[in-house]
């Protein structure tokens, strides 16, 4: 079966004429006219970007979603390339409604009937490793049901180590291929469909985006039913709302189309910087609107995170831009460890400036943050920067805001509509409300501390090791009273913060 589907997908590779990607350097010149005349039968039409798109949709739901991953990897492929694998839709084949209900049955261990008021046959969507049925529940809420293709583990675990003979074999023989580590690439392809197979996985991120945007003011979740739940079953809340593509349906019931880009992007900065965790997949499939003009999300299987380190840095880099302070962003870059410590400021300051200089004050339908991205990448190769992981899916939310943002309002001015809020939340991180805080959360831990800081510092200081001298544990010893006098000081300091704020507290209420 193995040497079947590698035949299939060998056949695939040259009927679209992908031997291209192969042979591209001038060096293999002899080698592209041997190609051109083994294949001689072949016309193409099409570019080449096109044709590789094309070639992983004839290759099944498995290759389509790693050309989707590959897509957010702009620092490693060309632009062209990168922007039609952006195209990739999840548009597979149901299978069979009565099998699910089988399916759904041996999951229970007890017929639909006594699971469901009423279960839908038929799908209403279906992707690459599931599909969507309605429901209703004995307690008569709608539901949505999603469950995992028969076989998904098995075929998935099939083709992708497909992917990683096939990344190896580029690997070893062709060395200029080396630089788009293409083994890194599968693997963090896997590692990210791995949550995907995992029904329990999507449910926990919808419970905690639900729970993030609690008001529900711009953004609605579904709620997840946790008693039907499963690894290959998720439950949620039915969500009735309109497609976000669909514009002019959208501005014929009264919804305010700039009004809902403007939201848009306070949605994404509160998901990024507020919680450092946010839907990855924010394509125009995955969100709808409801009647009001809220947002409703949906599929929470890809869901990205930052560390306070990564939102501090981020934040910084943004205000710098907003404020064109490109010295500050390429301090900012030294200083987190991003490019090497020897890099001249002035020099990683000017190739940022050529890059973001042209788009300011543009609006954004003339601004195309895929070509920025693009800059910014092959800048940062210049200055051997280290491309982060852990921004890799935020670079790829950011590209599918921008396409939301462009189809809402081409006019939206991005820079203004998120400077403000980035500002609010600068100060509440680094301002008197952000020292307020840490008190608040690290309060316990202080308590529990000060008093043993006293004893732990004159025991390390009475048991010095032999080799320090008798100045060096006096010096020591005076630091320690200075360090006492210092944090009484502080302490008190704090007492008197804390004061204020719960005085201020009590007048407003």
């Amino acid at each position: 079966m193995r040497l079947l589907r590698v035949l299939r997908i060998v056949s695939i590779f040259i009927s679209h004429g992908l031997d291209e990607f192969v042979f591209y350097h001038p060096k293999q010149a002899t080698a592209r006219a041997v190609s051109r005349h083994l294949f001689f039968w072949r016309r193409f039409n099409e570019p080449r970007a096109v044709r590789l798109r094309k070639a992983l949709e004839s290759l099944g739901p498995i290759f389509v979603k790693f050309g989707q991953a590959l897509s957010t990897r702009r620092d490693l492929i060309p632009l062209d390339i990168a922007d039609q694998l952006a195209l990739l839709q999840d548009q597979v084949p149901p299978f069979p409604g009565l099998l699910a209900r089988a399916m759904l049955e041996d999951i229970y261990g007890k017929p639909l009937g006594d699971v469901f008021a009423s279960f839908e046959t038929e799908p209403v969507a279906s992707a690459s490793v599931a599909q969507v049925h309605f429901a209703v529940l004995k307690n008569g809420r709608e539901a949505a049901v999603k469950i995992l293709r028969p076989n998904v583990h098995r075929n998935i675990a099939r083709d992708v180590a497909l992917l990683y003979t096939l990344a190896r074999l580029v690997q070893r023989w062709f060395p200029e291929a080396r630089r788009l580590h293409p083994v890194e690439v599968v693997a963090e392809f896997e590692k990210h469909l791995a949550d995907e197979l995992d029904l329990m996985v999507e449910a926990s991120n919808a419970s905690q985006l639900r729970r993030n945007f609690e008001d529900q003011r711009l953004l609605i979740i579904p709620e997840v039913f946790w008693d039907y739940c499963d690894v290959s079953v998720m439950v949620m809340e039915r969500m009735h709302g309109t497609p976000i593509s669909q514009v002019d349906k959208l501005r014929g019931m009264g919804v305010d189309i700039p009004k809902l880009a403007r939201d848009g992007v306070e949605i994404f900065f509160t998901q990024v910087f507020r919680d450092g965790f946010f839907h990855a997949d924010m394509h125009p499939g995955n969100i709808q609107v409801a009647a009001d003009g809220r947002y409703i999300g949906l599929d929470f299987g890809i869901i990205g995170t930052l560390g306070n380190s990564d939102k501090s840095y981020l934040a910084q880099n943004f205000l710098a831009f907003f404020q064109r302070d490109y010295h500050r962003v390429a301090m900012a870059h030294i200083e987190a460890g991003w490019v090497p410590a020897d890099t001249r400021a002035d020099e990683f300051e000017s190739a940022i400036r050529s890059v973001c200089e042209p788009i300011f004050d543009k609006p954004l339908s003339e601004i195309s943050f895929g070509k920025v991205l693009l800059r910014l990448f092959q800048v940062s190769r210049r200055f051997n920067m280290e491309i982060q992981p852990q921004l890799v899916m935020l670079q790829k939310t950011l590209l599918n805001v921008e396409g939301l943002g462009r189809d809402l309002d081409p006019q939206l001015d991005l820079w203004k509509t998120a400077k403000p809020y980035l500002e609010r939340w600068m100060n509440e991180q680094v301002g008197w409300r952000g020292l307020l805080r840490s008190l608040r959360n690290e309060g316990g831990q202080w308590v529990t501390l000060m008093p043993e800081l006293p004893r732990l510092i004159h025991k390390a200081l009475s048991a010095p090791p032999a080799s320090m001298l008798q100045a060096e544990i006096s010096e020591l010893r005076a630091q320690q009273r200075t360090l006492s006098r210092w944090l009484t000081a502080v302490l008190v300091t704090l007492g008197l913060l804390v004061g204020v704020e719960l005085a201020f507290l009590m007048l407003s209420s």
